[in-house]
């Protein structure tokens, strides 16, 4: 039989899902092809429905053009104020984001998503604003053109050959709520653009020219069209998923983009694109091979940026042979497809000269590889060993180690035969490769065969050769050098890898180390700084929260702590090397811990291309997940610590409560039996009052102590519910009864449902309850004021409340409920302060609650909720 039920992995991470999305702003954009097709004003008039069903709406910002149509929408809507930013000589008109937090309206209008904003803003685009308001449970209209679109964008620079600089990441796309695409015809928007309804007549006739040809039109309509079926697609799919509704789920494989060389931004676009169309994850990988220079390795950085802000997984591995390293990093991580860029060729290639491809497809059959025309033609046929940047001062040790062993080998030659000679050379050429690298030992090798035929073969000083077996020994001992010296080449480039990562994990480990023996917060922060300003080459501070979640600085850099309170509450990172608040030179980043973010690092560059490097970011992400969690594990032992005080200390108070109140109970009994039979014994009246304030008041102090050994043995877990079927109409009376002196300046109203059934609690407990919420209610409030008593039940549970028309509760209610808590500290009311929690602690130990409120007309209400059962066991009936 086939198991249908949920899979608990996917039923909780959606369940986590929608807690994130409820407690998110909705994102909602109106998407077209081009400017003109009427996103503003399609966006304006819903935000005017919106208002007219009652939701608290104003326009944040909102870029008119000159258009009348949307200027005369705009009218009667409410509006932020913009904040006026001095730029470069000019006032501009920017999106005041702290305005719009600190209104906090339902929903707010943010036109043209894919702005740029100003230097020294908070954030680089606007759809980071964006992204801030929807993270304060703000709801958010915005327009967004197709061009803009990151994945697209060189698609769009290809048709209408006009590059488009302002773009947004395919993931907010992608997450947005909703998308309502506006179409037009490109007829009817030529039609707009013509009548000025698009850009004033100067602007429309250039744009007509250019941007707005009727080809162009059609194309970029067509995107818009194929981009929002595309999402389209992707939510049917997500809802087939969400519901189970294919019963075979096939494995999902992943996607992998081989960074470096041809077309770097264009080949990761297309990989964007074509994991969004797999519905797969995508990984941008480069390999940094020995042979790469630095101008290759920025590069490949630079689009490792642009990768991941389309939504990659990117990382950077080290290898000689390029296909080997990648096929084996495809096949750990489950990625069969390999999209690859690739240049047009020209001319015969022999089979070392085979591209990196078709390297991968010779050697690994069962990978798919995908290959992706970078556009440009190459200029030059590939070679064997990439040409790098020249280091001439190593040649130059290279070509003086040569000239040295060829005068040792010369003063050598009466000893030696010529076969020695060349075995020193070869030496050289090995040493050459091991100490300066590739380019320098394939130069002393070449060296080292001219200065063998040069200087030790007949005719001496002299190139020419007399046997022709010597041009086989000079073919084959370069052949050899060349090979003894690129093997020699990569194992020190292999030693300097596993050097790296050695020195990485060690120092992982060693912060792990030293973290895991520290106890308090003030040693973790001492040992962060120790330990990460020479490894990460930057200067730290730890700025930690406090009790009121507001950051402290610990360390000697100057960080901003307003930028840090921001990093901190939005969990995001900010400053240098961001998109966020990126004018500062310091990096701040989140410490998240499993469960919480305990705090936030701030780091002081050195050197402020260190961001870049995914090497550099892995070892810092690393760190901060050490010491986050070293954060956590001091504070749970902190809790731990107290709640062990507090626990001991509960326990030797409720020790020395039972102790004393047993001692006390039976003299106060006595008191109260003596003073009750000399109240009746007396003829004197002022005797008998005296002695019957002495019988109420050991009867109050009576009812004090049952509450110090009842609170004792509720919270020691020593007392058993006798649970039984019981009337509450005589468990109300037998309360009414005991408080019946207390009670009798106060009138008391019952209202109990006449067709209330036997109900099954602790009989005597509930009546405690009653008998504390009632003497509560007389003590506070003055006499004569009505007490009133009643019952109903409500979905199967007993809601039972206590009303008076005294003055309330006090704003922090809740702690009345806890031990010795009264609501007037200091006044004539007698009590302790123990009535209230031992109610609670009753009514918890019943599977119940109790709560509190003040009543519109004055005084207090106790509400108490028990579940029960009403079906009735046949031997009572």
């Amino acid at each position: 039989m086939d198991d249908l039920r949920p899979d608990p992995d996917r039923l909780l991470a959606a369940l986590q899902a929608d807690e994130q999305r409820a407690a998110r702003g909705k994102l909602t954009i109106f998407f077209g092809a081009c400017a003109g097709v009427g996103k503003t004003f399609a966006m304006l008039q819903a935000l005017r429905q919106q208002r007219e069903a009652g939701c608290e709406g104003l326009v944040g910002i909102v870029e008119t053009h000159g258009r009348q149509e949307t200027a005369r929408l705009l009218e009667g809507l409410p509006m932020l104020p913009s904040r006026r930013v001095a730029y470069r000589g000019h006032e501009l008109a920017e999106f005041d984001l702290d305005a719009a937090l600190a209104l906090h309206p339902q929903l707010i209008v943010v036109d043209e998503l894919a702005h740029s904003n100003v230097e020294g803003s908070r954030h680089r685009k606007r759809w980071q604003d964006v992204a801030e308001l929807l993270a304060a449970g703000i709801d958010v209209y915005t327009a967004l053109n197709v061009q803009h679109l990151e994945s697209l964008n060189d698609i769009v620079a290809g048709i209408t050959g006009i590059p488009v600089r302002e773009t947004v990441p395919d993931r907010v796309f992608d997450e947005a709520d909703e998308v309502r695409l506006v179409d037009l015809p490109p007829d009817e928007l030529l039609s707009r653009l013509a009548a000025g309804k698009v850009y004033l007549p100067d602007a429309a006739e250039r744009a007509r020219q250019h941007f707005f040809r009727k080809g162009n039109l059609i194309a970029l309509r067509e995107l818009a069209l194929r981009r929002t079926a595309d999402r389209v697609d992707a939510q049917m799919r997500a809802y087939r998923a969400d519901r189970d509704i294919q019963p075979v789920w096939e494995a999902r494989d992943r996607l992998l983009v081989c960074v470096g060389g041809a077309g770097g931004e264009r080949l990761v676009r297309e990989g964007a694109r074509l994991a969004a169309r797999l519905q797969t994850d995508w990984i941008a990988v480069h390999v940094d091979a020995p042979r790469s220079g630095r101008r290759a390795r920025e590069e490949a950085l630079q689009v490792l940026k642009l990768a991941a802000s389309l939504g990659a997984e990117i990382t950077t591995l080290s290898g000689g042979r390029v296909d080997e390293v990648l096929a084996a990093y495809a096949r750990s991580r489950n990625a069969t497809k390999l999209l690859c860029g690739v240049r047009l060729q020209a001319g015969r290639r022999w089979h070392w000269q085979r591209a990196l491809p078709e390297r991968i497809v010779a050697r690994h059959p069962d990978l798919d590889v995908i290959l992706v025309s970078s556009g440009e033609a190459a200029r030059t046929a590939p070679r064997i060993w990439h040409p790098v940047r020249p280091v001439w001062r190593d040649y130059g040790w290279a070509t003086l180690a040569c000239a040295a062993t060829t005068a040792l080998s010369a003063l050598l030659l009466q000893v030696f035969a010529p076969a020695n000679v060349i075995m020193l050379l070869l030496l050289t050429v090995v040493l050459v490769a091991i100490r300066w690298g590739r380019g320098p030992g394939a130069w002393a090798a070449f060296l080292a065969v001219g200065c063998f035929d040069f200087f030790f073969v007949p005719p001496f000083w002299s190139f020419t050769v007399n046997d022709t077996q010597y041009l086989f020994t000079f073919f084959l001992m370069l052949g050899v050098a060349l090979l003894i010296g690129q093997l020699a080449a990569s194992m020190r480039n292999a030693a300097h890898v596993a050097r790296l990562r050695e020195f990485r994990a060690k120092a992982l480990a060693r912060l792990a180390r030293e973290l895991s023996g520290a106890l308090q917060t003030e040693q973790i922060v001492s040992i962060a700084t120790e330990q990460l300003e020479p490894l990460l080459t930057v200067r730290i501070a730890v700025l930690l929260p406090d009790a009121h979640e507001t950051l402290k600085a610990v360390g000697a850099l100057p960080a901003d702590r307003e930028v840090a309170q921001w990093v901190y509450d939005n969990q995001q990172e900010a400053g240098a090397g961001t998109q966020t608040l990126a004018a500062t030179d310091i990096r701040y980043v989140p410490l998240k811990a499993p469960m919480r973010t305990r705090g936030v690092l701030a780091l002081q560059l050195t050197d402020s291309r260190m961001p870049d490097e995914p090497e550099w970011r892995h070892l810092l992400d690393g760190c901060c997940a050490q010491i986050a969690l070293a954060l956590e594990r001091v504070h749970y032992v902190e809790v731990a610590q107290d709640a062990l005080v507090s626990m001991e200390g509960e326990r030797m108070r409720n020790t020395l409560l039972s102790a004393v109140s047993h001692d006390l109970r039976t003299p106060i009994t006595a008191i109260a039996g003596l003073a009750g039979t000399l109240e009746k014994k007396l003829a004197d009246p002022a005797q008998q009052e005296l002695a019957h304030a002495i019988h109420s008041e050991a009867t109050q102090m009576n009812r004090l102590v049952s509450n110090l050994l009842d609170m004792a043995r509720l919270q020691s877990g020593g007392v058993k519910l006798r649970l039984d079927w019981q009337s509450l109409e005589e468990v109300v009376g037998s309360a009414l009864g005991q408080l019946r002196p207390v009670l009798a300046r106060h009138p008391v109203q019952v209202a109990l449902p006449a067709e209330l059934p036997l109900l099954e609690f602790d009989a005597l407990l509930i009546e405690r309850v009653l008998v504390n919420l009632l003497d509560n209610a007389a003590k506070y409030t003055p006499a004569g004021s009505g007490i009133r008593v009643g019952a109903q039940l409500d979905n199967g549970r007993l809601r039972l409340w206590v009303e008076d028309n005294g003055p309330g509760l006090p704003e922090a209610a809740e702690s009345l409920f806890q031990p010795f808590v009264r609501g007037v500290r200091e006044s004539a009311t007698s009590g302790a302060g123990l009535g209230l929690a031992l109610c609670r602690l009753i009514v918890e130990a019943h599977g119940g609650t109790i709560t509190t409120e003040n009543q519109h007309e004055g005084g207090a209400r106790f509400v108490v909720a028990l579940p029960v059962k009403t079906a009735v066991p046949e031997e009572i009936e």
